[in-house]
């Protein structure tokens, strides 16, 4: 597939993504691709990470498990490509599997559950509908801590979920994104600091570090242009807050869109953080205010939205749609 090509496709899967999200009908007979990668790579662990291992084979096993991932996926990516390039539509149905993976819509449609939620003061359905999103224990939340973890959310999804996808889709069309949602598909379900995991994900969770280095800045950047485009934002505090905080986060990537989205709301985000039996020690990101209200989720959902919109009318006009 030609340059110009892969943006058009990748360009038409943002389209998609957005305006079906993931069809509730379509996923209630056939599980998501995405779930089906997480079986694979819970089979694995359970096969693989056995207890009575050493920690140095587990470390080995665990980046078997991310070549065996890698290679599995890229090569299933390489055949369906192959086989839909041999039609004149096939561009569009590439596109169409393109948009299985990437998660704009659906996102947006969760963290706006939340704001529903609180704004019809229903707290206890509030923190249900974070805890779809979030790792943390969102049971003892209060109003102000259920809107942070929705915010946080957004713009950390925002990079892993929509401009990550899009970024290796871009470089290496259908089998790009397939190795990145397998990889951050393994980290988020064994990239974990845990006894069982520390040494078995230590791959996974590496790995996916470096694939989101350079997306996760792009969406820092994506988000300060999105409120540079919306009125009553601040682009110049979200710059001053990714140059500033960015870095003192405990991640090395989710620092970037979480510190923009701080700083073009005025919100401080992150932070210490329950997660089951652990409290996690975080760096705040921005200065500004801790109380945040569902309005401020509002305002986030707006940032996103352009940010995305920014995002497709890139690729749009690389592509030449636009010319």
């Amino acid at each position: 597939m030609l340059p110009l090509e892969i943006f058009a496709v990748v360009t038409l899967a943002l389209l998609l993504d957005v305006a079906i999200g993931d069809p509730k009908r379509l996923y209630a007979l056939v599980p998501h691709p995405v779930v089906l990668i997480g079986r694979i790579i819970g089979a694995m662990d359970e096969v693989l990470n056995r207890d009575d291992i050493k920690p140095r084979l587990k470390k080995m096993l665990g980046i078997l498990l991310v070549i065996s991932l890698c290679s599995g996926m890229a090569i299933i990516g390489i055949l369906i490509s192959g086989a839909l390039a041999e039609h004149y539509w096939g561009w569009v149905a590439e596109a169409f599997v393109i948009s299985m993976f990437l998660a704009g819509k659906s996102l947006a449609d969760h963290v706006a559950a939340v704001r529903y939620a609180l704004v019809n003061e229903d707290l206890e359905e509030g923190r249900v509908a974070v805890s779809a999103i979030v790792g943390r224990d969102t049971e003892a939340l209060d109003e102000a801590g259920v809107v942070r973890a929705a915010i946080e959310s957004l713009a950390e999804n925002f990079s892993d979920g929509v401009v990550a996808p899009v970024f290796w889709a871009l470089l290496f069309g259908l089998p790009g994104i397939l190795v990145y949602k397998a990889i951050n598909t393994a980290d988020s379900m064994i990239g974990h600091k845990t006894e069982k995991h520390r040494d078995f994900g230590w791959a996974a969770a590496r790995l996916d570090d470096l694939l989101n280095l350079i997306p996760a800045r792009i969406s820092g950047f994506l988000i300060v242009a999105g409120a540079a485009l919306s009125r009553g934002l601040s682009a110049t505090g979200g710059i001053r807050t990714i140059i500033r905080d960015a870095r003192h986060h405990r991640s090395p990537n989710a620092g970037y869109p979480e510190a923009a989205m701080a700083g073009v709301l005025g919100v401080r985000l992150a932070g210490p953080r329950q997660y089951g039996d652990e409290m996690i020690e975080d760096a705040w990101m921005g200065d500004g205010r801790e109380e945040a209200t569902p309005d401020d989720i509002g305002q986030a959902l707006r940032v996103y939205w352009v940010a995305l919109a920014i995002l497709a009318l890139d690729c749009g006009a690389l592509s030449g749609l636009l010319l």
